[in-house]
């Protein structure tokens, strides 16, 4: 998958009665590298998906334009109560408010992902965990971006997790993990973590 930063957005017409558009349009001049490409979208896309100057975009499988957000995710593992279980957390704002996923969230500029995780569960959960393998990455296209998520396991070294900003939490026995209704991407990783010998 190639990623390309929005270079330039220029208005593509001035007039929609006099192109034969419905909706006002804009130019996005895409760069990869050395290789530059030129794509019309509607304004309103560009609003309603976030897609502005200095974003990385990617294009989905059917040729669509995706903004591309970069994140990484914990799966938090444990003995609990005798059983190995993981630690999944709840959304609490947003268009997947109640869904279920692993907590962890964006890479910063000059971030290595394993440190925006350690970051990312201190701010959200105020533990310290200690980042082991890396599961897999999970590329995901949702309706309006698309998720590229490193998804590592890790385990508590230090204090106890507090939610600071999901919904509710639950540690999750292998044989639970179908119980909760996880986030798309989310989804792509139980059967692994099924099969990973703790």
């Amino acid at each position: 998958m190639k990623i390309y930063t929005v270079n330039q957005i220029t208005e593509a017409d001035f007039g929609c009665e006099e192109t034969g558009r419905t909706e006002p349009t804009a130019l996005l001049q895409l760069v990869s590298g050395e290789e530059e490409k030129y794509l019309e979208v509607t304004e309103s896309k560009l609003e309603r998906d976030g897609i502005s100057e200095g974003k990385k975009v990617v294009f989905s499988s059917d040729g669509e334009v995706l903004k591309y957000v970069r994140v990484v995710a914990a799966v938090i593992h444990s003995q609990v109560d005798g059983e190995e279980k993981v630690f999944a957390t709840a959304r609490g704002y947003g268009e997947y408010q109640g869904w279920w996923e692993f907590p962890g969230g964006k890479i910063e500029e000059g971030e290595r992902p394993e440190e925006a995780l350690v970051r990312e569960i201190r701010e959200e959960l105020t533990a310290k965990i200690e980042v082991g393998e890396l599961i897999r990455t999970v590329e995901y296209d949702y309706p309006s971006f698309h998720l590229s998520m490193d998804c590592f396991l890790a385990e508590v070294v230090e204090g106890e997790l507090v939610l600071k900003e999901a919904e509710a939490a639950k540690w999750l026995g292998l044989g639970e993990l179908g119980e909760v209704n996880w986030l798309p991407a989310d989804l792509e990783l139980i059967d692994e973590i099924r099969n990973i010998a703790f």
